[in-house]
C-alpha cells in the first residue's frame, strides 16, 4: 500500500481557502435563492475538498517542475477543473430549481 505524502503548505491551503470561499459565494449568486440559503458554504466546503483531492491525490505524484504553477503545493491549474466542474454543477442546479414544475420548461416571469 502506498502512503500518500502530503505537501500542501499554509499558503497553499489558504489560496484554496480563499478561491473556495469565491465559488461559494459565485454559485450561490448563480442558483440564487431556490435551494438554501447555505448554498455558498456547502459549494465552497465541496470546492475546497474537491481542490485538495485533485491537488494532492490525483496530481500529488507530479513535481513542482512538472505542475506549473505550484503554489506552495497546490497544483493551480489542476484545481481550476474543479472550479469549471463546479460552475457546470451550479448552471445545471440553476435550470433545474428555475424550471417550470408542471410542464419541465423554464418559468417564465409574469406579464405585467
Amino acid at each position: 500500500m502506498a502512503v500518500v505524502s502530503w505537501d500542501l503548505g499554509i499558503a497553499g491551503l489558504g489560496l484554496l481557502a480563499v478561491m473556495s470561499l469565491g465559488f461559494g459565494l459565485i454559485a450561490h449568486w448563480i442558483v440564487g435563492k431556490g435551494l438554501t440559503r447555505w448554498l455558498w458554504l456547502i459549494a465552497a466546503v465541496a470546492y475546497f475538498m474537491a481542490g485538495i483531492l485533485v491537488s494532492e491525490v490525483w496530481f500529488g505524484w507530479a513535481t513542482g517542475k512538472e505542475l506549473q504553477p505550484n503554489i506552495d503545493g497546490l497544483s493551480f491549474d489542476e484545481v481550476q477543473l474543479v472550479t469549471l466542474a463546479g460552475l457546470v454543477a451550479a448552471l445545471i442546479a440553476r435550470y433545474l430549481v428555475r424550471r417550470n414544475p408542471h410542464t419541465g420548461q423554464p418559468a417564465r416571469k409574469p406579464s405585467r
